[in-house]
């Protein structure tokens, strides 16, 4: 019996202890992720890193090792698949929502640089990582046997090469460049390249099942999702989505229902109806069946979702999901998958300096390889220089899905728990540099680093004219803040 009077011995759990117990671990989740966030919030830090930090504190790396007790009564074998299985629906809600914030518009705008910024950040550190891996392959133990070492290099690579995209998406919301041009591009850069990244780990699976069914599915699978979605769902959505409501008057907002007290006018004023609950249903559903489609087939749920909101309606309907869900996500659910990572990462593994020497080298090659390539080739792709180094300082963050990665890589045996802690130091290292480095580049650019710097097309600056010619401007503007720090 625990001490709580649950009885959660070494033996299975039972279902209604199970539960109990998960109400007491919800509880220390968020209240560790917001107290750790809040810290990181106050030294400059974007929540979202605290909130990954608070994840490997209270697994074995701290709370394991001074109250290992508490730590195996808190967190039994059993109730860790129920963590695992609402952080996959945090991750897939939140990319669906990443997705949905995303500006295509923009995107035509920035291609070649996007192109250039992205590819340059897969290349130079994939191939640093896999150098790494060939020096460290005989030297320390981080990958099991039977890895060979050219499947070690390929894995080291394209963990290297990852972005941290939905990281990269909340520290561009918080930063206000949500819907920028700059951010725009940040966001393009990090989808083509986890996209590349996801395909050569994909090929590694293959690779290690000696099944090139695994590939061929994966990628044949993503090409054909992604037309039916831009083809087919794309135009269905819209119009089931901006369609009136059943029941409501055809001269209402295109798929919302007005809430108890607001007119139909209520809209022009710069709020927005939440969407009709069986829309809204919908939706999910929608979601819930791409994330499905993406995991069985190998590319894993988070770009199902990412998809799914590239696809859907724009403005009110937009508005409306995001202000119904984002709460959810980023404050319940996303924190579920950073526990579920900090339970796997066990930093007590590095008990000598070569290791910690070794986690240095591999964080100074994710470094070198992708920061220092992003930015010269944002320069080179036209990008003024500022802007190019803080576009390979926010390059740089590695996150949320090298978390993904390392846990796939662990899950199929391709590394050892040493090389999935080395890897969280990497990630939790690179996403604490981006933003000081970001704001430390753009010093002096005050009030609006995003509107001032990111706001040039083809080389103009965008200038709003004030007055009362720009009053529209400016309630739209207020309206998108209001949007974002709700969604933060």
């Amino acid at each position: 019996m625990g001490p709580l009077g649950l009885h959660l011995g070494a033996g299975a759990i039972g279902n209604f202890d199970l539960s109990v117990l998960f109400f007491l671990q919800l509880a220390l989740i968020l209240g560790a992720c917001k107290l750790v966030g809040r810290i990181a919030k106050a030294i400059g830090q974007p929540e979202v890193v605290g909130q990954m930090i608070a994840g490997v504190l209270l697994g074995p790396s701290l709370l394991g090792a001074v109250w290992p007790e508490w730590f195996a009564w808190l967190f039994p074998p059993q109730s860790r698949s129920v963590i695992y299985v609402l952080a996959q629906l945090g991750l897939s809600l939140y990319m669906f929502l990443v997705g949905l914030e995303f500006r295509t518009d923009l995107l035509a705008k920035r291609a070649r640089s996007a192109a250039a910024v992205s590819l340059s950040g897969i290349f130079a550190p994939f191939v640093l990582g896999g150098l790494v891996a060939w020096w460290a392959f005989d030297r320390y133990e981080l990958f099991p046997e039977g890895v060979q070492r050219h499947e070690a290099m390929l894995f080291m690579g394209s963990a290297l090469a990852i972005t941290a995209f939905p990281m990269l998406a909340r520290i561009i919301t918080e930063r206000g460049l949500a819907g920028t041009s700059m951010g725009t591009l940040l966001l393009a850069a990090g989808a083509i390249d986890d996209v590349v990244a996801w395909g050569v780990l994909a090929l590694i699976l293959a690779m290690l099942a000696d099944n090139w069914w695994i590939a061929a599915k994966a990628i044949g699978g993503a090409v054909a999702y992604a037309f039916f979605a831009r083809l087919v769902l794309k135009p269905l959505l819209a119009k089931w989505l901006n369609g009136p409501t059943p029941g409501s008057k055809s001269g209402l907002a295109a798929g919302v229902a007005p809430s108890a007290g607001k007119s139909a006018g209520a809209a022009q004023d710069g709020g927005a109806w939440p969407l009709a609950p069986e829309k809204f249903v919908g939706v999910l559903m929608l979601l819930a069946l791409a994330s499905w489609f993406t995991d069985i087939i190998g590319v894993y749920a988070v770009f199902g979702a990412f998809i799914l909101g590239l696809v859907m309606p724009r403005g009110t309907v937009a508005t409306s999901i995001t202000r119904m869900a984002m709460p959810l996500a980023s404050t319940m659910l996303l924190p579920m998958f950073f526990v579920s990572s900090g339970l796997s990462t066990r930093l007590t593994l590095l008990d000598s300096w070569a290791l910690w020497a070794l986690a240095g080298v591999v964080t100074l090659a994710a470094c070198g390889g992708k920061l220092l390539a992003c930015a010269l080739a944002a320069r080179l792709a036209g990008e003024p220089t500022r802007q190019a180094w803080a576009i390979g300082a926010m390059m740089n963050a590695r996150g949320l899905m090298e978390l993904i990665i390392l846990n796939i890589g662990l899950e199929r045996g391709v590394i050892t728990p040493t090389m999935f802690a080395v890897g969280v130091i990497m990630a939790i290292v690179t996403t604490l540099m981006a933003t000081p480095l970001f704001d430390l580049i753009l010093r002096g650019r005050r009030g609006g680093v995003a509107n001032r710097a990111d706001s040039r097309e083809g080389g103009v600056m965008v200038v709003v004219p004030s007055g009362p010619a720009s009053a529209t401007t400016g309630a739209a503007a207020d309206s998108e803040t209001g949007r974002l720090k709700h969604a933060q």
